[in-house]
């Protein structure tokens, strides 16, 4: 036997326990076992030369910073297969294999991974031989207890191959291993398995495992013969033994290998879930099927995950509507300024909501150039009438299973995003936001996900939603449904058919100017540290960032530029170069008066004299606020990216004006025409010439 080596990685599993001998999978989801795999299995190419380290914790709660906190008995391991994740959320699946018992003697300090120093405690085979005359006895009725379980199980089979395999398994393997390779499948609780692993000696772990043996076949009203011979006469079990215990397959199956007391609750669960009808029905069916199925059967986990799922939908839960008109008017205008279609269209459904109770929730797609506020009305509708939000980015989904789900059929299978996000929500009526819509892929090989959302939006259809892991009708007809989208030529047509299109042109500067006085002057100094009372953004100066340093529908430049400018203050008061209240950044104080407009000279000496900054406290705080002017902007943001077309240019001879449309807004356009030294005969080409 290998030795493992006196120093092992660490891994805490407090829900398995891993016997030498059995395989299972290790779901890593806590940040120091993410970094340890990410260390040692993940960019290493020799993780499968590597032995690792399995414990579990005294008590479930709390952290374990220290070896007190671990039980002293764990399990060493090898890794077969490492996979990654990231839905539900980030983790890794470590497939590993027990390889022996380990005593840890203490933890190195490590604020990265946790390593322990361990001593080896099994092995063999040079303990066997000296071993087997002690725990004969002990072997052979632990061995003829194994074979007894093994005849029920295959009871119904004609062909003894798989028996004579347990038996020429069993014999051959040593006592310390066969014994830890039975504990792992015999039924038993979580805390008898540890208590198998934490017996390091073998006549008390023969002891242990054979009384668990004795007691499964008690429950099946086996007679049990201490001592009875292992040899091949009782190769075939006998007539009167398949007659005694027909139908009990399936009892011993529930027995092998499977949690009862977390069935029984997930059972419980079940009742308790007030399921529909034909849910009901379907879990009883599945429930019964995890019953007689061991837990080592592929099926076991996608069986459990399913029935999970059932009961964690809320099929009759649902939250109360806030139906005050004026209070959801109010939210509505203290989080957006404009937007009075997709308020309005909000405020006639909570208005029709109030007189009939029952209402099916609206599809509303909310088109409109970047940057305009359709993701965060989206949550400010759902804020307003009391709902939950959940937001599904369908940008660059090519896969129809997104939408619908998986099949059970196929390893891996999950719900589609409906599903899913219905789940988190916990409620059947939140509002969901599918965003972007318009940039989903045209139909695959995987499927057409657009068509797969016909279904889902369809206020004739959605009370009967069938996603293809579930298999179960679920009703979206109360959950109100908000699509995202830049432009309608990309959204098939049967698609848009479906969806109350609401465009959202943009902002014309008066609107992007009560913006960012109310919103992102706000939420930049709050992000950047700089107390309101700190920095001043007066309205020529916004005026003057919104025509000369942004063009857009939106404002998201306009919120970069004026973190900008908020970063350019906060270097100033970091480094605390204000000095007899005056400093070079570009910044004016408060007490001084702001310009609305300047002569060039006026502009000149405001360069020279570019801020006034308040004398700093002792504390480091500022005792007045400090103003940024608009002839500062280029110091602090650059020259102009834009100009403003000159009035003089609509009185110039040979200029002709035309008018253009852009995702940005309406572009004034000015043609000029240039005098040419020519023959005065007039050339026309193309298809000019046919209008003429």
């Amino acid at each position: 036997m290998a030795d493992i080596g006196s120093v092992l990685p660490l891994f805490v599993e407090d829900t398995t326990v891993i016997l030498p001998g059995s395989s299972t999978r290790l779901t890593v989801k806590d940040a120091v076992g993410i970094r340890t795999v990410e260390k040692y299995l993940w960019s290493s190419s020799e993780w499968n030369q590597r032995f690792f380290g399995v414990v579990s914790r005294q008590s479930s709660k709390g952290g374990w910073s220290s070896e007190e906190k671990l039980r002293s008995i764990g399990t060493a391991v090898t890794v077969s297969r490492v996979e990654a994740s990231s839905v539900p959320e980030s983790c890794f699946s470590v497939f590993v294999t027990g390889y022996c018992r380990f005593r840890l003697k203490r933890l190195r300090p490590s604020k990265q991974y946790h390593v322990g120093e361990v001593e080896q405690l099994d092995r063999f085979p040079g303990q066997v031989h000296a071993e087997l005359e002690d725990v004969k006895e002990l072997r052979k009725e632990f061995l003829s207890s194994c074979w007894r379980l093994f005849q029920v199980v295959f009871q119904g089979s004609a062909d003894n191959t798989r028996l004579m395999f347990f038996q020429q398994m069993l014999q051959s393997l040593p006592p310390s291993r066969s014994v830890d390779i039975i504990g792992a499948l015999v039924k038993a609780s979580t805390e008898e398995r540890r208590k198998i692993l934490e017996t390091v000696d073998l006549k008390q772990r023969l002891a242990l495992v054979t009384s668990l043996l004795h007691r499964q076949l008690e429950t099946l009203k086996l007679p049990v013969v201490s001592g009875k011979s292992f040899d091949h006469t009782d190769m075939l079990p006998g007539k009167s033994l398949k007659q005694s215990h027909q139908g009990k397959r399936g009892a011993l199956d529930r027995l092998i290998g499977s949690d009862s007391e977390e069935i029984e609750e997930l059972e419980k669960q079940i009742m308790d879930a007030n399921l529909p009808e034909v849910a009901l029905k379907v879990a009883t069916k599945e429930l019964k099927r995890l019953k007689r199925m061991p837990s080592v059967h592929p099926e076991h986990a996608v069986v459990r995950n399913f029935l999970e799922l059932l009961v964690e939908l809320p099929w009759t839960h649902s939250s109360v509507d806030r139906l005050d008109i004026d209070k959801a008017r109010q939210q509505l205008d203290a989080d957006h300024y404009g937007l009075a279609t997709p308020k309005k269209r909000v405020l006639e459904y909570l208005a029709v909501r109030k007189l009939k109770s029952c209402l099916r929730g609206p599809i509303l797609c909310l088109v409109g150039p970047p940057g305009v506020g359709k993701t965060s009305i989206a949550k400010s509708i759902a804020a307003s009438i009391g709902r939950a939000f959940y937001r599904i980015s369908l940008g660059g989904v090519s896969d129809e299973a997104d939408i619908r789900g998986h099949r059970r059929t196929y390893i891996g299978s999950m719900p589609g995003r409906i599903i899913t996000g219905l789940r988190r929500a916990g409620v059947n009526n939140p509002v969901f936001l599918l965003d972007e819509v318009d940039k989903m892929t045209t139909a695959s090989i995987r499927g057409d996900p657009a068509a797969a959302l016909l279904e889902v939006l369809d206020s004739e259809q959605n009370n009967s939603f069938t996603d293809h892991y579930l298999t179960v009708p679920f009703d979206l007809s109360q959950v109100l449904f908000i699509a995202t989208a830049n432009t309608t030529s990309s959204i098939p047509a049967a698609l848009k058919d479906r969806m109350e299109v609401i465009r959202i042109s943009g902002y014309n500067i008066d609107e992007k100017l009560h913006i960012a006085e109310r919103h992102l002057v706000l939420k930049q100094l709050k992000e950047h540290g700089i107390a309101s009372g700190q920095l001043v953004l007066p309205r020529p100066t916004l005026s003057s960032i919104v025509s000369s340093y942004t063009r857009e529908a939106g404002v998201r430049s306009l919120e970069r530029k004026i973190g900008a400018v908020c970063r350019a203050v906060a270097l100033q008061l970091a480094e605390g170069k204000a000095v007899n209240g005056a400093s070079s950044s570009g910044i004016k104080s408060a007490a001084e008066p702001t310009p609305l407009s300047h002569t060039s000279e006026e502009a000149h000496a405001g360069e020279r004299n570019l801020a006034a900054m308040a004398t700093a406290t002792p504390t480091g705080a500022y005792s007045q606020a400090l103003t940024v002017v608009p002839e500062m902007l280029e110091d602090l943001l650059g020259p102009p990216a834009f100009e403003q077309d000159g009035r003089e240019q609509l009185t110039t001879p040979g200029v002709a004006m035309g008018l253009a449309w852009t995702s940005h807004g309406g572009e004034l356009l000015f043609v000029e025409a240039i005098a040419m030294p020519g023959t005065g005969k007039l050339s026309i080409t193309g298809n000019l010439g046919e209008f003429y």
